[in-house]
């Protein structure tokens, strides 16, 4: 009973922890993003798993593809599984460690003399053996507490790379289509100025226009077809871009809607900016860091007190077999060791304001992050709102030159219009077509850049 009181005193003693115990650092943040349009009490739109997002079947099933075989989201699972390892390595120093063995073994000896007759021996031993190192002092705790907090670093850091390969197949694919309708406009306008190049030449014939008309027309054709190659080229190795993310081998990507068809979502609510701090993943990664530099510095003040020991070994020998396990044949040792650092020449001080200057720099960093998405998202809101006003204004530009390069064609049939003003007329419309693909993909990639700075895309 008595030892029992003793072990007993001696756990409890060893259940203080020193070093700070951690607490979410306070940050000012501000009730409303800047340019934040939908009432903050709205779900953001970062809480939204990406198939509600983004509902184009096809732009799913490849993100769905990336998310099993991208190679960096497999690599940063991986690094999940060595952190999740390393846990169980350093927890394991919180308890003893225990050893058993025996041996058995039998040795004969020849008669030398009458004094050394011949002799045989025949022997056996079992003793197991105890080590633990007793956590007076909270290091193992705190330790496993730091490499707790490194596991939940590398968890958000693998969400970090999940919501990196939806934004980046969604952009991609975006961009993928604006390239498609690029090509279709370029078709076009081959089309049709190989059309208004047989009109002016037969015009030419008749003399109602000049050599000068033919050869500008002409040059137009050249210009619209060696426009296409080069989008051709583009579109295949924005393929390749994708195919890349999705882990395969070059190849051709399949295509559903066109860019213009997209679907977009009625609103799009920003939230708290208080969410953040739960949702966005480089933000959760940074605290998870801060605390493990928090429980390190616990771990480097523990090492200023005794190291506390407690070894035991026991067992059984005897040079008879029969009598291994009786009781005289037992064996036992119970040490307590205790060893205090007494000169580091500093060391040991030095070590932890190391780790309090690691937590202040963890400390800062946490509170960049924060600062830097609260900023990412203002400006993806304004340029969300704004590409979408700047979208409106290219419809109406397009449709205004689409009108103009029509009434100039007919009235250049009829006399009433040089085929400058055609060609002026035909080129401005040319440009408004490119110049509204381009609007449209940015109205779209806004939105992806949104929803990638509101810290969605990782939930599965």
């Amino acid at each position: 009973m008595k030892k029992l009181g003793v072990l007993s005193f001696l756990l409890f003693w060893g259940a203080c922890t020193v070093g700070p115990n951690y607490h979410r650092p306070s940050v000012n943040l501000p009730g409303n993003y800047r340019g934040a349009t939908a009432p903050a009490a709205k779900p953001s739109l970062g809480s939204e798993k990406w198939w509600q997002v983004f509902r184009d079947p096809t732009l799913v099933k490849l993100i769905h593809t990336a998310m099993a075989q991208n190679y960096d989201v497999r690599i940063a699972a991986a690094r999940v599984v060595e952190a999740q390892a390393a846990v169980g390595i350093t927890r394991a120093s919180q308890f003893p460690s225990v050893a058993f063995g025996g041996a058995l073994f039998t040795e004969q000896n020849p008669k030398i003399s009458k004094i050394f007759p011949a002799y045989q021996v025949n022997a056996g031993r079992l003793d197991f053996s105890v080590l633990w190192n007793l956590d007076f002092w909270g290091k193992y705790r705190r330790e496993t507490e730091a490499v707790r907090a490194q596991l939940l670093s590398t968890e958000w850091g693998q969400r970090a790379v999940r919501v990196s390969i939806v934004a980046s197949v969604a952009t991609a694919y975006l961009q993928l289509q604006a390239l498609d309708a690029d090509l279709s406009v370029a078709r076009r306008a081959l089309a049709s100025r190989e059309a208004s190049l047989r009109l002016i030449r037969v015009l030419a014939r008749n003399g109602s226009t000049s050599a000068l008309d033919v050869s500008q027309a002409r040059q137009l054709v050249d210009v619209a077809a060696e426009e296409i190659p080069n989008l051709e080229r583009q579109i295949a190795e924005q393929e390749n871009l994708l195919r890349l993310l999705l882990g395969e081998n070059p190849g051709p990507i399949p295509r559903a809607r066109p860019l213009l068809e997209q679907p977009e979502p009625a609103t799009v609510p920003a939230g708290l900016p208080a969410e953040l701090l739960d949702r966005r993943p480089d933000i959760a990664e940074a605290e998870a860091n801060l605390m493990a530099a928090n429980a390190q510095i616990g771990v480097l003040k523990a090492s200023l007190f005794p190291d506390i020991s407690l070894t035991g070994t026991g067992g059984v020998e005897s040079y008879a077999l029969n009598r291994l396990i009786s009781r005289p044949s037992r064996t036992w040792n119970i040490p307590l060791n205790l060893v205090q650092p007494v000169f580091e020449a500093g060391a040991l001080r030095s070590g932890v304001r190391l780790a309090q200057a690691q937590w202040r720099q963890m400390l800062l960093t946490y509170r960049q992050s924060i600062l830097t998405a609260l900023d990412q998202v203002s400006n993806t809101l304004i340029a969300y709102q704004k590409d979408r006003e700047f979208l409106q204004r290219q419809q109406q530009l397009t449709e205004a030159t689409r009108q103009s390069d029509r009434l100039s064609l007919v009235l250049y049939r009829n006399g009433g219009a040089s085929y400058l003003q055609v060609l002026t007329s035909e080129t401005n419309f040319l440009a408004a077509q490119f110049n509204l693909i381009q609007a449209e993909l940015n109205a779209r990639l806004a939105l992806v850049q949104l929803y990638q700075a509101l810290g969605g895309g990782w939930q599965s």
